[in-house]
């Protein structure tokens, strides 16, 4: 549920109760009256999206978003859990409420990181379908989209990729085993003339813009978790 306008730091109002374990009965969908909120999104907000399956939720999440957060000076980083990622086969994963539970009772320790299921109460399936509707609601709010250089390599098998990043500013952060993604990748290929050297200035910047963070990085990732738990 979105909160009345107000200041900056008090824009978002949210409930932080939260759970021993990661229980399934205990996800509460954000996003169940993200149409009909009871007030508009303070103007002038700078609110960074990273989307993903969140199968399960990881550090490696945690790692962007407060990349992104200090790098970037966003207000906010709104985790979007997908109820299915279209590049990725249905088998192995584990139910939307199950992923809900486990990124808010987990990671949603950080009050400025916020945990949705917003692709659920748009209907949208896409994320350039997402971004649209979000930017269509909230016109006064600076959103920026998040995602690691593991991520960077299938950019350009995302629906409308290049519209994507005419429509919205980009942040990649720099993950292990991927340090050569932002050289390589036919989106920072495509769009190199916008590619900015300071990032602070990304969020303020028209689209397309581009950029780059790099720093200490965290290893973790779904994939290597999900195969720690399968049985020997």
């Amino acid at each position: 549920q979105l909160p009345p306008q107000g200041g900056k730091r008090n824009a978002i109002a949210h409930d932080r109760r939260t759970a021993s374990a990661y229980d399934p009965a205990m996800a509460k969908p954000r996003a169940a009256n993200w149409l009909k909120p009871p007030g508009p999104i303070a103007p002038g907000l700078k609110i960074g999206l990273l989307g993903g399956s969140f199968n399960p939720a990881h550090e490696g999440h945690l790692h962007v978003s407060e990349v992104a957060l200090k790098r970037l000076g966003l207000d906010y980083v709104w985790w979007l859990v997908a109820p299915q990622n279209p590049l990725k086969a249905a088998a192995g994963m584990a139910p939307l409420r199950e992923r809900l539970a486990r990124a808010t009772q987990k990671f949603e320790r950080n009050p400025r990181i916020l945990v949705f299921d917003l692709e659920t109460a748009l209907g949208t399936r896409y994320t350039i379908d997402t971004v649209s509707a979000l930017q269509q609601r909230f016109p006064g709010v600076r959103f920026v989209w998040l995602m690691g250089t593991d991520n960077l390599d299938g950019f350009q098998r995302w629906r409308r990729w290049q519209e994507l990043a005419e429509r919205i500013p980009i942040a990649v952060v720099m993950r292990p085993g991927s340090t050569l993604a932002p050289l390589r990748a036919k989106a920072i290929q495509r769009f190199a003339p916008w590619r900015l050297a300071e990032p602070s200035r990304l969020a303020a910047t028209a689209p397309p813009a581009i950029a780059v963070l790099d720093g200490a990085r965290s290893g973790a990732s779904a994939t290597q978790i999900r195969a720690k738990k399968a049985p020997a």
